[in-house]
């Protein structure tokens, strides 16, 4: 009889999981949240990233892949750095004011967007180049509800500053680099 009643509660909890699981999707489902994601043809998220896309190859920028975008975005806002670099975080590339309908960024293009100053002073893509060991490279995608009222070559901390209170959804996209 006590073996019944032990059976009878378990089936009650999966039950109520159950249920609880499926509301969370409908929710999911009706208020339309949707994970953004950023991707790359390239290599796979905490994979390497072929010298192509490095100072030891052509020093191109990858291609990457934007998918769902909040509708109710106003921009996007690139920021791909090396947290790993000897003399502390190390911004490769930074664009800001990216149109949140860009789906894709084509091997060694800049978005149209305004262009953000990396750690070299300069605009535009700087591929890694780390002095030893593996790095890590983030590539960190923002969808905004505003544009970014900022001159071009704005440096990441101000970008950062004017993004709070504005980020809608995010996503990351991880690769490692080693020298040889």
């Amino acid at each position: 009889m006590k073996l019944n009643h032990f059976l009878m509660y378990i089936l009650i909890l999966i039950l109520i999981i159950s249920c609880s699981q499926k509301q969370e999707k409908e929710i999911q489902i009706e208020t339309g949240m949707v994970e953004m994601k950023l991707t790359s043809p390239a290599f796979a998220h905490n994979g390497q990233i072929p010298s192509e896309y490095t100072c030891d190859g052509s020093d191109l920028s990858p291609p990457l892949q934007i998918i769902d975008v909040p509708k109710n975005a106003k921009s996007l806002v690139l920021i791909n750095d090396d947290p790993d670099a000897p003399v502390g975080t190390w911004d490769h590339w930074i664009v800001f004011n990216i149109p949140p309908t860009t789906t894709e960024i084509k091997k060694g293009q800049e978005p149209q967007a305004s262009p953000g100053r990396n750690s070299w002073g300069k605009t535009g893509y700087g591929g890694p180049c780390p002095p030893l060991g593996t790095h890590r490279y983030f590539f960190k995608l923002y969808a905004l509800d505003t544009m970014l009222i900022l001159p071009k070559g704005a440096a990441k901390r101000e970008i950062e500053k004017e993004m709070q209170g504005h980020i809608l959804a995010q996503a990351e996209l991880i690769g490692l680099y080693k020298r040889k």
